[in-house]
């Protein structure tokens, strides 16, 4: 049995967990933004929690979808054909949203302000869900054909586990978040945000749970993989636990928790599998039949044995750097700045 291709499905599986684990908190924060704050002041204490760090967590999707693309091209070319209506969505929604955070701030004024907040918001929640949905359709099946073709119209892919899965990453998304935020900041925004972590975390990760089962008893799973979906659910009970004691820290490693084990879940039930066919299981993509050769699979191993501890030890400075929470008066006051040329008029 070649070791390589289970190495790469372990790695994009971890790729997977980390921007789920680190993204999620991020997209939560920009959902949080039409309903937690009740004020300006809030919105941006709440913005600049992710502010040094968002771009850098967008990463990790980047480059799962470059390990898939080069470890396991057949599975790439299924999934992205297939699905290219909720990955096109998603795409759009990371654009909005990225320009939303970086020109949110660009004009004093509150029209200006009250529409990015809703496109961070709504690009947020568009980019959660289409990435739950593409998730939950690689975990649980589409329709494919011999030669790894969708089968059907270009909604085939829009059915019950698509929806799951996409309130799955929204729910995670809106629980990691709130204690992401009461971790990470004083005041109202701490408050309400612990508030929702004790009080309706647990609901909203109820869709996470269902989505990891369903894949447990499609794929007739293995007792590790169920202990690893019972580890999650006591995972989160802690995390709730914690958040009810205001004890913040393990209320955010708790949930953080919950993520990890719950993806790991889902990929230890696929394996070997990476995309089932819901037409006949003999026309399964597995780690098997779509992998590279194992040439190439050898000198992506060695290159990312290279650039992987880079890249962690810098993203990891990087949120050491930032790791004080982020307080009311840290935030000045909006100002209009004027032009040098019209202060000389």
């Amino acid at each position: 049995m070649e070791p390589l291709p289970i190495v790469w499905f372990i790695t994009i599986c971890v790729l997977w967990t980390g921007y789920l684990l680190l993204e999620g908190f991020d997209l939560g924060v920009g959902m949080r933004m039409l309903f937690s704050a009740r004020t300006e002041h809030d919105r941006r204490v709440m913005l600049n929690t992710i502010g040094p760090v968002w771009d850098g967590n967008e990463v990790w999707l980047i480059t799962a979808g470059a390990a898939t693309f080069a470890a396991f091209p057949g599975w790439y070319a299924a999934l992205f054909s297939g699905l290219y209506i909720p990955l096109t969505i998603a795409l759009v929604g990371l654009i909005v949203r990225a320009v939303g955070i970086e020109y949110r701030g660009k004009l004093a004024s509150a029209a200006w302000r009250r529409l990015w907040t809703v496109l961070i918001g709504v690009g947020s929640l568009l980019v959660a869900f289409c990435v739950g949905a593409l998730l939950a359709l690689t975990s649980t099946g589409l329709p494919l054909d011999a030669n790894g073709d969708r089968v059907g119209g270009p909604f085939v892919w829009l059915s019950v586990p698509a929806l799951v899965g996409g309130l799955a990453v929204v729910g995670f998304a809106l629980a990691h978040s709130a204690t992401f935020l009461a971790l990470k900041t004083e005041g109202e925004v701490r408050e309400r945000s612990g508030r929702f972590a004790a009080r309706w975390a647990p609901l909203c990760i109820v869709p996470a749970v269902a989505w990891a089962v369903w894949v447990q008893i499609e794929h007739r799973a293995a007792l590790t993989s169920w202990a690893l979906v019972i580890a999650a659910v006591l995972a989160a009970v802690v995390g709730w636990i914690s958040a009810r004691a205001r004890r913040e820290g393990l209320a955010f490693l708790g949930y953080a928790g919950f993520g990890v084990l719950g993806v790991a879940a889902v990929f230890a039930a696929m394996f070997p599998r990476l995309l089932p066919s819901t037409i006949d299981p003999a026309f399964d993509l597995t780690i098997w039949n779509t992998a590279n050769s194992p040439y190439t699979l050898a000198v992506m191993t060695v290159i990312t044995l290279v650039a992987l501890p880079a890249i962690l030890v810098y993203q990891g400075w990087s949120y050491w750097i930032f790791r004080q929470r982020v307080t009311p008066g840290m935030i000045p006051s909006a100002h209009v700045v004027v032009p040098a040329v019209l202060r000389a008029r």
